[in-house]
């Protein structure tokens, strides 16, 4: 066994059958572990026609050599096609889920077929076994997570859907640690999970996890994180507060459905974060505005959650928010797509595309908190109009009719998260050029560009950034610089935000990763490897039907302008910046990666029949 590896755990639910495979070495120096590895076992186990909910889209939990052992590490991705999207879906979560499984002896679940009646998976110390879960279903995730403890072990990590992935909402997602609320939200790969009828995955592990390099690795962990030193609960608060307030003055969120540019109660809501608790990682000293617990120790909403659920409905009422937060947690629901929706909803009873008629009497006006939260228990249970909802905006926009394609705000049919692409023209070309669609997990979000020039995220770096935020020439480049890190933090699998603020360079997470395997990859290997994973993804989408055609923005992000807050009048030139990354990245004019490149990445065997590009 590679140090730094566990076993993958492949499971076959249609037949009950459970088998333990080791890591390739030279497969996992190719694609690391965490989304590298599930890119390159879904692209060479699926079709251009396997479909999201059928049994031979395996599932795949995937965490890294790099998870649980150094700081800011405890975090795994979950990989699968999407049933929201219909291409490539990755999600990542925090917590403890990630620390327990390699402390288990694991690195990674791939999960097969469909059981015949509702399971959940529990791994301890090297074993593995299937149970019945029954007498689970139709419980919410912190009931799971109760319940599955008291079955298993009280110290166990928990990582289950709940109503909505049973239901197969297509928004749904994945959520362990119980009241703690982490998600592995993006895509609806809960509803990938519920599928197979799996309700839960519980892990409990003892082992020690190999290392070749000890000595070396306590030594570089010591040195590294000596730059990035913890502070306070108190200071760090503060640092937060600040931070979301600068989004809101950049214009940097999503306000009436990305109508408009300004929203004054975002203030209050950040001053809010003085009355939460800090809520840590296992392995990580760090804590920020994602992690949070309120007073009487539940999940504490995120940004994530307030900007698209908060601003984009124009509700400020921190309790509603509050409350949907949880409801969103304990139904298994992605808070950001959930507030696409809903937002979309009101977009469409203001331009009167839907009445009360259709809304079950619902008057879904703009900034109603109690319309919204009712929403989310519609959507959760698939019922009323949140039957609708949960299919997200581009399936509901399609099915409404008229002008309702106008206000679903989403990218390859994911909804646009809590940053607004107008913002940055960075941001604007990440987001057309995602491998899921726009997200803020598919590299570097706005005011901390510059990791392709190995800049570290100090302050003055994001000030220079945030000047540079409208710029065109050279914006794709750091782009596709960016996307490539990410690629391989995701494979790490360890936390972005070692790179978005601290003092975590590149050329660090290499030094760690030859101490932990006893390898000597080079930084061009190691940077090599990002671009290999992310041109795998985009070859996976180019068989399911993903071109130029699909890079694109919604034309409100394109043509509308704010005319208020910090970004009131641009809007991104995304033509001629994809015309950049298209050359950068050497793909074809069509955004087709082109075989030589692709035969230079070792990805030759991609290369389709009739679909080589031409060089531009």
């Amino acid at each position: 066994m590679i140090s730094g590896y566990g076993k993958i755990l492949e499971v076959d639910l249609t037949t009950r059958q459970l088998a333990f495979q080791e890591v390739d070495n030279d497969l996992a120096r190719k694609y690391i572990g965490g989304v590298g590895l599930a890119a390159r076992l879904l692209w060479d186990e699926t079709s251009a026609n396997t479909e999201a909910f059928s049994p031979g889209n395996p599932l795949v939990f995937m965490t890294g050599p790099l998870t649980g052992l150094i700081p800011s590490s405890s975090r795994h991705s979950v990989c699968a096609i999407s049933p929201l999207t219909g291409i490539w879906g990755e999600a990542h979560a925090g917590g403890d889920w990630a620390g327990e499984l390699r402390h288990a002896g694991f690195t990674g679940i791939v999960v097969r077929g469909k059981a015949e009646m509702p399971v959940y998976l529990w791994l301890h110390d090297g074993n593995a076994e299937i149970r019945d879960a029954r007498h689970l279903w139709g419980k919410d995730t912190c009931e799971v997570d109760t319940s599955i403890k008291k079955e298993t072990d009280a110290k166990a990590s928990i990582s289950s859907i709940g109503i909505a992935g049973e239901k197969l909402v297509r928004i749904a997602c994945i959520m362990n640690d119980g009241e703690k609320g982490r998600a592995a939200a993006r895509c609806g790969l809960g509803a990938v999970m519920g599928s197979k009828n799996l309700k839960a995955i519980a892990v409990r592990g003892t082992q020690a996890l190999p290392v070749a390099n000890k000595q070396g690795l306590r030594e570089s962990i010591a040195r590294i994180y000596a730059q990035s030193p913890v502070k306070k609960p108190d200071e760090t608060i503060e640092v937060e507060i600040e931070r979301l307030k600068s989004f809101l003055r950049l214009g940097n969120v999503p306000v009436k459905n990305y109508l408009e540019g300004t929203f004054e109660p975002g203030y209050k809501l950040a001053d809010g974060l003085r009355e939460t608790m800090p809520l840590y990682c296992r392995t990580c000293p760090y804590f920020d505005m994602e992690s949070k617990l309120t007073r009487d120790g539940r999940r504490h909403m995120v940004w994530e959650h307030w900007g698209p659920l908060g601003a984009q409905c124009l509700i400020g009422d921190a309790d509603a928010l509050q409350e949907a937060y949880l409801l969103c947690n304990r139904y298994g629901l992605d808070t950001i797509s959930t507030g696409g929706v809903i937002s979309f909803a009101m977009e469409c009873y203001d331009k009167a595309l839907i009445d009360e008629h259709d809304t079950g009497g619902l008057r879904l006006s703009w900034g109603n908190a109690e319309a919204m939260l009712e929403l989310v228990k519609q959507i959760g249970e698939k019922r009323g109009i949140g039957e609708l909802l949960g299919e997200g905006v581009k399936l509901a926009a399609e099915r409404i009719g008229g002008l309702a394609r106008e206000y679903a705000l989403h990218v390859k049919g994911l909804e646009l998260p809590s940053h607004d692409a107008r913002a940055s023209n960075y941001l604007a070309v990440m987001y057309a050029t995602g491998s899921f669609g726009a997200s803020h997990m598919d590299g570097i979000t706005v005011g901390r560009v510059g990791y392709e020039k190995g800049q570290t995220g100090t302050p003055q770096d994001q000030e220079s950034a945030r000047t540079a935020r409208f710029r065109i020439e050279g914006t794709a480049e750091a782009v596709v610089r960016a996307q490539d890190l990410m690629s391989v933090v995701n494979s790490l699998v360890v936390c972005c935000k070692l790179l978005s603020w601290r003092t975590v360079r590149p050329d660090h997470l290499l030094e760690l990763l030859n101490c932990i395997t006893g390898w000597d990859m080079s930084l061009e290997e190691f940077n090599r490897v990002g671009e290999r994973i992310f041109n795998l993804k985009r070859m996976f989408n180019v068989r399911r039907g993903i071109s130029r055609k699909d890079d694109n923005l919604p034309p409100r992000i394109l043509t509308h302008k704010r005319g208020s807050g910090g970004a009131a009048e641009n809007l991104p030139n995304l033509g001629v910046m994809l015309n950049e990354y298209y050359r950068v990245r050497q793909w074809s004019e069509e955004g087709i990666p082109l075989s030589e490149k692709l035969t230079e990445l070792g990805l030759g065997e991609c290369v389709p029949p009739g679909i080589r590009g031409r060089r531009r």
